[in-house]
């Protein structure tokens, strides 16, 4: 069942669209940046109100897009000039990494 999103979920999408284009945050570091939860609490409230936002900028720690949004996240950072790894299956975090 859908909810309105509350406080919390509120902050986290604040801090997701404040991420620049081409840049990235993990779903660790959103926490970090809202001054509470951790990563599985920041992924709950992408996996349910994220839709709204530029959620492609939320990524694993290791660099991988949102499970089962791959490619949809690549034309996102294609588009956006995001610094993929060599491989170009993940985004280098070292690079990409937005520091807020």
């Amino acid at each position: 069942m859908w909810s309105e999103p509350d406080e919390y979920a509120e902050a986290v999408l604040d801090a997701v669209e404040r991420i620049p284009p081409g840049r990235v945050l993990s779903y660790g570091d959103v926490a970090e940046l809202v001054g509470r939860g951790g990563p599985r609490q920041v992924g709950r409230v992408m996996s349910l109100y994220g839709g709204a936002v530029p959620w492609w900028r939320v990524i694993r720690a290791d660099g991988n897009p949102p499970s089962g949004h791959e490619l949809q996240a690549h034309e996102n950072y294609r588009a956006e000039g995001t610094p993929l790894r060599p491989d170009g299956r993940r985004v280098d975090m070292a690079r990409a990494r937005w520091t807020g």
